[in-house]
């Protein structure tokens, strides 16, 4: 099966009667959208739902999931100790996240749990939820303080772990919005905390998912808010997916934003935006695209970013040219989308048998694990322009004077510390701008010896 909805949705305990003792009825219009929420998610009828949670366990660097069967919680911090919960853990789908994660070198797991006790950043959402759906089990997850694209990434990842397991999932994305939108707010008041409510509703309100990462972290800093990078989290599962978005309800009587939207699966991004006709064949007729290294990149990425799988050399030895195949280099893909650079990841020496695995590698790496960029993304394949870096071999020389920015790359050297940079790179104009950006990329300060190499490379396009 799959993700068969999502729902943004806030989690202040007082909205939960108990809690509230009355104060709930302040913010009737958003407790009427979650229990709309609640009654859809009981329609669904979800094997599974997994819960994004600010107030799960955090680190900076990694993303924490819930380990073991299960936990318990109630809302006793909130003096309302009668409202407990036992929940059932999915072990199988995180076992597949975690095993995933791990292969993909990606900073996610069980490790680090300090509390095992349900948050209510969970808990208030099952509230809704326990009171119209029973059959369900939970797979809980933390925020981390990394980037939001790899907020993205990790969503992408319980994608492909929902997939190979074959669950029905509904993901529950908990967070509330600015917590300064009001001067007797908890925070007080900050003209950011208006802007980030309506632009996040704005946005998800339309399904608008890729513009979620375009939120500067010192914007989201500003505004106070909580529950961005659960959203984010929650974009990346639905990543190459249209939705159907729907905003029900937003309010800010608290100071607070409590915003619910709903995302129902459409149809795949990639089927939506298919090639047409006229641009394949303008693409056929185009001889660069017929260079069998630009090809075989272009196809390593387009099975990669749409199906997460490997191009297999086997299945293609009659179609590549035998200096691809008995050929052992470095190589470097670049991908340019309307003109930037989307990601470029290579290899200064060979790491693989042929030069062909060599692109499918880097391919691969280029368009899913720049850290400068969040994974491209199905709908982006058909905008996308590559080109393919050979190396030579490299060649030790003595000074920069032995160098030329159109002609050859450099390698800087200082211990372990090694940075490249290809030649004829746009706004690269002279050698001494050359090594300087090699050394900033190796991390060598100024003042260190080098050494230097510089090399020639074949480019495709």
């Amino acid at each position: 099966m799959a993700i068969v909805g999502g729902f943004m949705v806030p989690h202040p305990p007082m909205i939960v009667p108990a809690v509230g003792k009355g104060s709930e009825q302040q913010i009737a219009a958003t407790t009427a959208a979650y229990t709309q929420v609640a009654e859809e998610i009981a329609r669904l009828k979800p094997e599974t739902i997994i819960i994004s949670s600010p107030h799960a366990v955090m680190y900076r660097d990694y993303f924490h999931i819930s380990p073991g069967s299960g936990a318990t919680g109630s809302f006793t911090s909130f003096r309302a100790p009668e409202v407990r919960f036992r929940e059932h853990y999915d072990e199988e789908l995180v076992d597949v996240i975690c095993r995933i994660a791990e292969e993909e070198q990606f900073p996610a797991g069980t490790e680090g749990e300090r509390d095992p006790s349900l948050d209510h950043g969970v808990m208030v959402p099952l509230w809704f939820i326990r009171q119209y759906y029973q059959n369900f089990q939970i797979v809980r997850i933390g925020l981390s303080g990394l980037p939001l694209a790899d907020h993205y990434a990790l969503g992408q990842i319980i994608r492909r772990a929902v997939a190979e397991t074959g669950r029905r999932v509904v993901f529950v994305a908990s967070g509330d919005l600015s917590h300064k939108l009001q001067t007797y707010g908890p925070y007080g008041f900050a003209e950011e905390g208006l802007q980030y409510d309506a632009r996040i509703m704005d946005v998800c309100g339309r399904g608008a998912f890729e513009e979620l990462l375009d939120f500067e972290e010192d914007f989201l800093d500003r505004a106070a808010e909580c529950g961005h990078r659960s959203f984010v989290i929650m974009a990346g599962a639905f990543d190459g997916v249209h939705v159907k978005a729907t905003a029900l309800s937003h309010e800010d009587v608290t100071g607070v934003g409590y915003g619910i939207c709903t995302f129902y699966p459409e149809s795949e991004a990639d089927q939506e935006n298919e090639i047409d006709p006229e641009r394949e064949a303008e693409r056929e007729q185009d001889p660069a695209v017929a260079d069998p290294y630009v090809s075989l990149a272009r196809a390593s990425v387009e099975s990669y970013v749409r199906d997460r799988q490997v191009l297999r050399l086997e299945e293609l030895l009659s179609e590549l040219p035998e200096e691809m195949l008995s050929r052992r280099a470095g190589a470097f893909v670049s991908i340019h989308e309307h003109g930037e650079l989307r990601g470029c990841i290579g290899t200064i020496a060979p790491t693989t048998d042929s030069l062909a695995e060599e692109i499918i590698q880097n391919a691969i790496s280029a368009s899913t694990r720049d850290p400068r960029f969040y994974p491209i993304r199905p709908e982006e394949l058909a905008d996308l322009e590559i080109s393919v870096d050979v190396l030579g071999e490299p060649e030790q020389i003595s000074s920069m004077a032995e160098l030329d920015v159109k002609r050859y790359g450099v390698i800087v050297s200082h211990g372990r510390k090694r940075g490249l940079l290809l030649p004829d790179l746009e706004g690269v104009d002279t050698v001494e701008y050359q090594v300087a950006i090699a050394r900033q990329k190796a991390g060598i300060r100024e003042g260190e010896p080098i050494t230097l190499e510089r090399f020639e490379v074949v480019r495709h396009e």
